[in-house]
């Protein structure tokens, strides 16, 4: 045997020492060639390893073995690779915080904490008493053994997939997620000021309370500067990227000032930054593009070129620990997810489920022990081994998840005396929105954009930027016609950015309202989204404006949108449910457009409900729900102009009720709370009579 490993390492030194200086020369230096060998790694090496059916992070990783200092030695691990790497290590930690929502903890709290507690607690007590086994020091084996604790959820586009993001099983996960991942970087805050021998009762006595102070501002103060910006500049793409940027480098800079490691501040970056941003956002899709493809992929090759291949062949207790490691990731993420699975009740396949999200080890991990190499806590055989554990559990995890998560059933409880239920989303309407909307002037309409965005989004849907040039007063000249070809290519980059199919439409009709209703019916849109400036004139009230004609002829629900500050600075939104006068599809697709919305844009959601003295000749359509339902009996108006603040999202709902000479088709009430709060985002949505459909 001895034979054998002296012939594995002097084979792969002759073939680093013969490729090295023969073909590649010394390290490349460049600046140009080094970005250009990394940049043709990102591509090629993830779109090799996904056509073998392994993750693309492994495929980065090892391309850093080969390509770095202990491997070929094309490129060394000098200021400039751990500068990146060191970004890309952030932006990897602030990502995770992105996918972990507060929110998370209010359902399922009772499984979520239970389970989180203890898939930390048990990877922590066999990872400390296996890795002391090994002849680690205590505070080596307790570091690697956090390791264990904390899980990424790189299988949770599986679970989105499969539709089983509501079961217990994914949301007591996504729960358990934020425990275990905190706990982890504590435990690592803890070790490291022990390792460093700052570890006394002067650290717990600064510790504790700045980091509660340095946690509440980060969770508390980052939402509100956030908002604020939003709402200034809300308008500039590249503004809002930049501060989203800073701020992950500010709360990161200032994680260090308390002594706490940077990763822990780029985390909790992402949860507070997260309450801001809708998910199916352009500028959530620009985060995540930039870091999947740039920023963490710098970091995956640096940790690769950590790796010494030769101490597998030179030390063979490199295999014992790579063993160990991965052996104890998987049993000791198996046995919590069987046992809470077990106690709640839970089938054998959400067992599985919850075991295969939480068993894939990779952001925390790979931060974890970066640091803990920095500061020579552990050494290359260390590193080798959490390689080895990556590799496995991310192969795994999906691997699991795909052959159990489609056997849950989404889980649906149904309670006595409720007509309906917000608690879910409300599958009403078309499956897929084609969702038409005029635009004229993208730097004001990018809410509205924004909007459809979302919407489309959610429902897997397509964007229909529509502009119309009316030809009622002669010909169309040219620079009209140029001034349309850009505007619809804006709409259309935008909903490129992100990733949203998208049909733009020139027209050129007789009036803007009649075309924008041809276009509905030619290119079959199920929902058309219309700017508004928040009132009408005298001559749009006898006359008819274009929004008035829109909702007069349209087939398919309008949504009339006014959003005077940025659709991010939103943090409530009211819906305003009509007493029993409505038809229930119409109600059903209100609340369900509402808490889409809700959702997306991280805002609570309440509802109004009118409810009037006048004597019924059917029950009104009461809802009972665990949202807070708060009656409004006499004036309208001034009932909602009561609760509403600067940051709410207003939504009524109008159609049915026959309009009156003189006024709006928006209806009165609308319009009267739109002067009174100029500031107060609004959304009117129009449903047509039964006659309009069938004309």
């Amino acid at each position: 045997m001895g034979r054998v490993w002296a012939s594995l390492e002097s084979s792969w030194q002759w073939l680093t020492q013969f490729l090295s200086p023969s073909v590649f020369g010394n390290p490349v230096t460049d600046p140009v060639g080094v970005f250009l060998i990394i940049m043709a790694i990102m591509l090629v090496a993830p779109l090799l390893f996904e056509r073998i059916r392994l993750p693309g992070i492994v495929g980065l990783i090892l391309a850093g073995v080969v390509i770095g200092p202990n491997g070929l030695g094309i490129l060394e691990r000098d200021n400039t690779i751990v500068l990146l790497g060191t970004v890309g290590l952030l932006f990897l930690m602030f990502m995770a915080g992105l996918e972990t929502s507060l929110d998370d903890l209010k359902y399922n709290a009772d499984k979520a904490v239970i389970f989180g507690l203890a898939t930390f607690g048990v990877p922590m007590l066999m990872g400390t008493v296996v890795m002391q086994g090994l002849g680690y020091s205590f505070l080596a084996a307790v570091l690697v053994a956090s390791c264990f604790a904390s899980h990424t959820l790189v299988a949770l586009p599986l679970a989105s997939k499969f539709g089983i993001m509501r079961s217990q099983a994914v949301t007591a996960t996504l729960g358990a997620t934020l425990i275990t991942n905190v706990l982890a970087l504590l435990v690592l805050a803890v070790v490291v000021k022990s390792h460093q021998g700052d570890l006394n009762l002067g650290f717990w006595l600064f510790l504790i309370p700045s980091l509660a102070l340095y946690t509440f501002a980060t969770l508390w103060g980052v939402p509100k500067v956030g908002r604020w910006f939003f709402r200034r500049f809300g308008h500039d793409e590249g503004a809002e990227f930049t501060f989203v940027f800073a701020t992950l480098l500010v709360v990161s800079y200032a994680a260090a000032l308390i002594e706490i490691e940077p990763i822990i501040g780029a985390f909790l970056a992402g949860i507070a930054i997260t309450q801001l941003i809708p998910q199916l956002s352009p500028l959530m899709n620009r985060i995540q593009f930039i870091g999947n493809t740039l920023f963490v992929p710098f970091f995956l090759i640096s940790v690769g070129m950590l790796v010494n291949p030769l101490v597998l062949i030179q030390n063979p207790q490199s295999l014992l620990v790579s063993g160990a490691m991965v052996g104890v990731a998987l049993v000791a993420k198996l046995l919590p997810a069987w046992g809470v699975g077990k106690f709640f009740g839970f089938a054998r396949s959400s067992i599985m489920v919850m075991f295969g999200l939480s068993v894939a080890q990779a952001a925390s991990t790979l931060a974890a022990i970066t640091v803990a190499y920095d500061i020579d806590l552990v050494d290359q055989l260390t590193v080798n081994g959490t390689i080895a554990m990556i590799l496995v559990t991310c192969i795994a995890s999906p691997w699991i998840t795909a052959r159990w998560g489609p056997k849950i059933k989404a889980e649906t409880t149904k309670r006595s005396g409720k007509r309906m239920t917000v608690s879910a989303p409300v599958k009403a309407g078309p499956l897929r929105y084609r969702i038409l909307i005029p635009v004229a002037n993208p730097n004001t309409e990018d809410n509205l954009l924004q909007l459809a965005l979302i919407l489309a989004k959610t429902t897997g849907g397509t964007l229909l930027p529509l502009h119309v040039l009316s030809d009622a007063k002669g010909p169309i000249s040219e620079e009209a016609k140029m001034q349309q070809t850009q505007l619809l290519a804006v709409a259309e980059t935008i909903a490129h950015a992100s990733v949203t199919p998208v049909e733009p439409i020139g027209r050129v009709d007789a009036s803007i309202d009649r075309g924008i209703v041809r276009v509905a019916q030619e290119r079959s849109a199920s929902l058309i989204v219309c700017g508004w400036k928040g009132y009408s004139t005298y001559r749009e009230n006898f006359f008819g404006g274009v929004i008035d004609n829109v909702l007069r002829r349209a087939t398919v629900p309008v949504l009339v949108s006014r959003f005077p500050q940025a659709i991010e600075a939103i943090q409530r939104v009211l819906l305003v449910i009509p007493d029993g006068d409505q038809e229930n599809p119409i109600l059903q697709q209100s609340l369900s457009l509402a808490q889409t919305l809700a959702s997306e844009l991280k805002a609570t959601l309440q509802l109004l409900q009118v409810v009037n003295d006048r004597p019924r000749r059917q029950p009104s359509q009461r809802l009972t729900t665990d949202l807070p339902i708060h009656p409004i009996q006499g004036n309208l108006v001034g009932q909602v102009s009561r609760r509403l603040q600067p940051t709410d999202l207003l939504m009524m709902t109008v159609g049915t009720q026959p309009e009156r000479f003189g006024t709006s088709a928006l209806g009165v009430e609308p319009e009267a709370i739109a002067r009174q709060h100029p500031n107060v985002s609004m959304i009117i949505v129009h449903f047509p009579s039964q006659d309009e459909r069938k004309g």
